[in-house]
């Protein structure tokens, strides 16, 4: 969790030309290439900095341009693209190298009351303490992805089917679940929590395209990259808390699967909407 926070306490650097800018470090991968949540939550942090305490940030829509160096810090510029009564718009770009590896548009909106309704939470879904934990699975595997996995993630991820780490068991299905919790606490900050459940969300989103092709994340060969993510915050919540991580994906083509997915409280309140294509590349696919 120090390392969760770490990143997202960015640094003002105090310019105030046409754009802010701000700057931040990188966490360490196995693979060498920064987490996609990582950078996203970054952005919405960045973004929020920038508009009065009282907007939250409601939507936001982002495009993986490059791949990112966890061995180099992260610039974020912001534009203050419009402030209205109700509703500010903020562009955020992320940059390595003085090029590009995200950009970003997130929307903030002011408390407001009106219409009111959800989905249902799916019903019969076990209880995440009854799940066996990502360490427990894979954690005796002498691999870095392996180990990075089981013990220095920010979020105890757990699935509520069998996961697809090494093979995919089961139906050949287009959808799953998980449960997913803070490693540890977090402060009391609304705004804090709505960045976290950003860089949460880019776990286990690809899997449901994967899932239904019987493609684990040991396939050797395989290719896998988010390319553009979508994500609609409806409710307050903590991400400290159990979240239950409901996806699916209604279509794969030209090496490509769409992905989405429902973010509910324990209680069953649906806390946030995501969508994410990403690249899925499988050897000798045909």
């Amino acid at each position: 969790m120090d390392g969760l926070l770490d990143v997202l306490d960015l640094v003002d650097t105090g310019a105030r030309t046409s754009e802010d800018i701000f700057t931040g470090p990188s966490q360490w991968m196995p693979h060498g290439r920064v987490f996609g949540g990582q950078v996203l939550a970054q952005s919405v942090v960045a973004a929020s900095r920038t508009v009065p305490d009282d907007r939250a940030v409601h939507s936001m829509h982002g495009y993986f341009l490059r791949p990112g160096d966890v061995n180099l810090p992260i610039t974020f510029s912001v534009d203050r693209i419009h402030d209205g009564r109700s509703f500010a718009t903020r562009r955020t770009q992320a940059y390595q190298n003085g090029v590009p590896i995200l950009s970003m548009i997130a929307s903030f909106q002011d408390p407001d009351d009106g219409v009111d309704h959800q989905i249902e939470m799916p019903g019969d879904i076990p209880a995440p303490e009854s799940l066996p934990t990502t360490a427990e699975l894979i954690g005796h595997i002498d691999h870095d992805v392996a180990r990075y996995w089981s013990t220095e993630r920010a979020f105890d991820v757990r699935h509520v089917e069998s996961p697809i780490f090494l093979s995919v068991e089961g139906e050949r299905v287009a959808h799953q679940a998980v449960w997913m919790k803070a490693a540890g606490p977090l402060p009391d900050d609304d705004r804090l929590h709505r960045a976290a459940l950003a860089y949460a969300t880019d776990y286990s989103i690809l899997e449901s395209p994967m899932r239904r092709h019987g493609v684990p994340w040991a396939m050797r060969g395989l290719r896998v990259a988010s390319l553009d993510h979508a994500m609609w915050w409806h409710r307050s919540g903590r991400v400290d808390e159990w979240l239950l991580y409901v996806q699916d994906s209604p279509s794969a083509s030209g090496g490509r699967g769409l992905a989405r997915g429902s973010i509910f409280s324990a209680d069953g309140v649906l806390l946030a909407s995501v969508a994410q294509e990403g690249m899925i590349r499988v050897p000798d696919a045909r």
